[in-house]
């Protein structure tokens, strides 16, 4: 039986916070709860509602967004919700029930170039993996149905999932205006037939051990540690993704004051992943930290 953790997430709106998972909750649809006659099909919205300062429940992919009354704060309560989500995810209790149908999602997928010659990202308008996967070959696919349909082309090299798209890296046998559209049309039916992108049994990456930058204080990690990773997540991570790629950190020497990350994705391998790292993201490190830093090394994921 797969184990849940809960991160809690501040949202714009303060009586709103999300618990985030890191296992997919709902198979691509999202919810809406008002009260307990209105979660019906949701044993966990309703019982989320015998807590009398929730207002209103949101289910969606591997979050629940909770509403609260104003007659508590959030900072008296979330951790005892928090608690009591875990609790209830790990006895294997139903989440939604979801009724089956063959019917097919209205899936759109557009191709969009990346600063890596090599990769193409294939976007969709929803959601469809829980974290950062990245597939060398077809044997590390063996949790990601998707990842091993498109092995099947020869042409394709590496595989990159992250939040609502595909990195597709090619080899250079085949040129892309050759093969954009049947990569596209690939995950697009694939998307819309609602099949799972990965398994339950794949794990997303996290900090430390090739494991994704993330916000959340790491008790592993010095205090020189998780500054960089903090500041990797708020002004790296979301520059890097956009061009289809991802930042890992993996250590930082206190010695040589080095820091050391693991690009993945279209970064991994870029022509101008090392410009970039040398101009933007050590020149930020060495602004953002004085004299802490001293020198970024990257290694392609």
């Amino acid at each position: 039986m797969k184990e849940y953790n809960i991160t809690v997430v501040n949202t714009n709106n303060p009586k709103i916070l999300k618990f985030e998972t890191n296992h997919l909750l709902t198979k691509g649809k999202n919810y809406e709860f008002k009260n307990i006659d209105d979660a019906k099909i949701s044993p966990l919205a309703q019982q989320l509602f015998y807590l009398p300062f929730i207002k209103t429940v949101y289910i969606s992919g591997n979050f629940v967004g909770l509403e609260r009354f104003d007659i508590v704060e959030w900072d008296d309560v979330k951790g005892e919700v928090a608690q009591q989500l875990v609790e209830y995810l790990n006895a294997g209790e139903p989440i939604v029930n979801e009724e089956e149908t063959k019917q097919k999602e209205a899936i759109t997928v557009y191709a969009e170039v990346t600063p890596n010659p090599a990769v193409m990202k294939f976007v969709a308008n929803k959601r469809i993996v829980p974290g950062t996967f990245e597939f060398k070959n077809i044997d590390e696919a063996k949790d990601s149905p998707l990842a091993k349909e498109l092995f099947q082309f020869p042409f394709v090299k590496e595989i990159f999932f992250d939040l609502n798209y595909v990195s597709v890296t090619k080899y250079d046998v085949a040129e892309w205006d050759d093969i954009t559209m049947s990569l596209r049309e690939l995950v697009r039916d694939y998307l819309a037939d609602g099949k799972e992108v990965v398994s339950e049994s794949a794990t997303a990456q996290s900090p430390n051990s090739n494991e994704a930058v993330s916000a959340t204080p790491n008790p592993d990690l010095d205090d020189t540690s998780q500054q960089i990773v903090d500041i990797l997540e708020e002004y790296v991570k979301p520059a890097v993704a956009s061009d289809g790629g991802n930042i890992l950190f993996q250590s930082y020497e206190e010695e040589s004051k080095t820091v050391n990350v693991i690009l993945q994705g279209a970064c991994s391998g870029c022509p101008s992943s090392t410009f970039t790292l040398k101009n933007g993201i050590e020149t930020m490190l060495k602004n953002m930290m004085g004299d802490k830093v001293n020198e970024v090394v990257a290694l392609n994921g």
